[in-house]
């Protein structure tokens, strides 16, 4: 007599579903309530009379089409792994693959906002339209499309993404003159709606891949994106006209250099900023066979709307911390802390899947939570003329990483790839594989694979790691007033100085000289009533 072992398919409890819906909305309805008890001067962000009727049109406009390009970024990443078996693809070349992709944001994507800041910010947002666009185009006339074109065109756009619109949104709201709590609002609303718009787009995915005839249904996604794209072209192409770019490439070299090379608070958050980027990317490429490990059996797609749940309750923490007394670094060391934790234990310890899934959802509230506090960063030490540049210059060591990594699986098949990819985009490959020849130098220090927990224990020293720059940046000067160039003080923003919201006592107490402008300085001594007027003066 023969024995039956059933075997079940773990998936998370509806409750949970139910818990990440509430206390989003909880801490949606009550921040109100606790705004107007801290903070009793001012009125809540929540409000129409705290902000114009055009900032709030700028900002429903900017994240409709945040949303739409959160549902294009993914649409391609839901069904991505379907449709490469559905071709199939072998392992071997997925590995190319991804290393074609984090190659081209390496070698190409991290010149984007350099690009993107001296184009334009909205050019750059509608290029990133353009490529999806085209992608979805390449996939509906081909029967048998080459995923290294799509592959290129999808890592360029992701490239594009994590800083395009961002910097849109910044340079927008600063043209038109709005409060600071408009911005504010708006970083942690691009996660909220990020997250959601994912959300939709793995349903919207899961109903047009399985919706009856499989070889109609594995296309559908396809004419979803070049409807979307459309859309997304049309709307930006008749909305605002975006802010002209005056600065020639000579000038923003020189202001680069000044004001973002030669800062070290910058390099700090830059630090930072690289660590995460990384440490995510080694939680999407890993999550699903940390879970199915050992044979387990569970439904992804179940347990994939938690994460982005979670991160949705994680940035509606931020509006109450950015109004609390705790600083935006100190809240950062915490966070990251706590996410370096959370992987080191995944590293170190087999766990259960409701364990696992636990662990990786705090990790996804930390992330929900970071995201815009490192967007106020940004605006806090950054010039909004080099803010893309900044952004695109600092992912380049986590692309490079990750590429490092990916390399372990496969050299000879990522070696052939990369000679395909060159000769398709007919670019002049003696430089990439010169660089490249780098990175692979780089891959052989280490024998054989890379362990997963191995990579996961990687991205939990990144998460430490980047918890310390912020805990440096917190102890050095809160902000620096003026800035040493050529033998001239000058301001480090033009326009204004932006977010003085915690100056040390040392610089309080200390003589300091003000430059107002390069012929125009002041001398202070002492109190923050007389130094006050000088820090809030607007720079015209």
């Amino acid at each position: 007599m023969g024995v039956v072992i059933e075997s079940s398919v773990w998936e998370p409890s509806s409750s949970v579903y139910v818990f990440i819906f509430l206390s989003c909305f909880l801490s949606l309805a009550f921040f109100p309530y606790y705004f107007s008890k801290h903070a009793p001067t001012k009125s809540s962000p929540f409000s129409d009379n705290s902000t114009s009727s055009s900032s709030l049109r700028f900002q429903r406009y900017f994240l409709f089409l945040y949303s739409l390009a959160s549902v294009l970024e993914g649409l391609w990443s839901v069904y991505g792994e379907f449709e490469l078996v559905y071709y199939g693809i072998s392992k071997e070349e997925t590995v190319s693959f991804l290393c074609i992709g984090f190659g081209a944001a390496l070698f190409v994507g991290s010149f984007l906002g350099l690009l993107s800041d001296l184009i334009g910010r909205k050019k750059t947002c509608l290029v990133f339209c353009i490529l999806h666009l085209i992608v979805g185009i390449w996939k509906r006339i081909t029967s048998s499309p080459s995923f290294w074109v799509a592959n290129v065109c999808l890592s360029l756009a992701t490239s594009i993404f994590s800083f395009g619109f961002e910097t849109w949104a910044v340079d927008e709201i600063d043209k038109q003159g709005h409060r600071q709590d408009v911005l504010h609002e708006t970083f942690w609303l691009m996660t909220f709606f990020e997250s959601a718009a994912l959300i939709g787009s793995q349903v919207i995915g899961n109903w047009l891949v399985g919706s009856g005839n499989l070889e109609k249904g594995i296309a559908s996604p396809s004419t979803a994106a070049i409807l979307l794209a459309i859309v997304g072209i049309i709307v930006m192409s008749k909305g605002y006209k975006g802010t002209p770019r005056s600065m020639t490439f000579k000038d923003y070299r020189a202001s680069f250099c000044a004001c973002v090379l030669g800062d070290r608070r910058i390099w700090l958050m830059a630090c930072a900023q690289a660590c995460l980027y990384f440490s995510v990317a080694v939680f999407w490429i890993l999550w699903a066979p940390t879970l199915v490990a050992d044979g387990r059996e569970v439904y992804l797609g179940l347990i994939y709307p938690c994460f982005l749940g979670a991160r949705m309750l994680g940035s509606t923490v931020f509006p109450w911390l950015i109004n609390a007394s705790i600083r935006t670094e100190d809240c950062l060391v915490y966070a990251f802390t706590i996410q370096g934790l959370l992987l080191s234990i995944i590293a170190y310890d087999y766990q259960e899947i409701g364990v696992l899934v636990t662990q990786f959802s705090l990790f996804h509230v930390c992330i929900g939570l970071i995201l815009p506090s490192l967007a106020r960063l940004r605006t806090m030490y950054v010039p909004n003329e080099l803010r893309g540049g900044m952004i695109t210059l600092s992912l380049a060591p986590a692309n490079a990483a990750i590429l490092i990594i990916l390399m372990q699986a496969d050299q000879e098949v990522f070696w052939d790839g990369l000679g395909k990819w060159g000769k398709l985009t007919m670019i002049n490959s003696a430089i990439v594989f010169s660089l490249v020849h780098v990175l692979i130098i780089l891959a052989q220090c280490t024998e054989g694979t890379i362990e997963n927990s191995t990579m996961i224990a990687f991205a939990a020293i990144g998460l430490f790691i980047a918890a310390g720059c912020m805990h440096v940046l917190k102890r050095r000067q809160a902000f620096n007033i003026c800035r040493q160039y050529k033998g001239k003080n000058v301001l480090r923003n033009n326009q204004s100085i932006l977010y003085p919201h915690r100056i040390s006592t040392q610089i309080l107490q200390a003589k300091r000289t003000i430059a107002l402008s390069t012929n125009d300085k002041v001398q202070y001594k002492g109190g923050l009533m007389q130094w006050w007027p000088l820090i809030v003066k607007r720079i015209h």
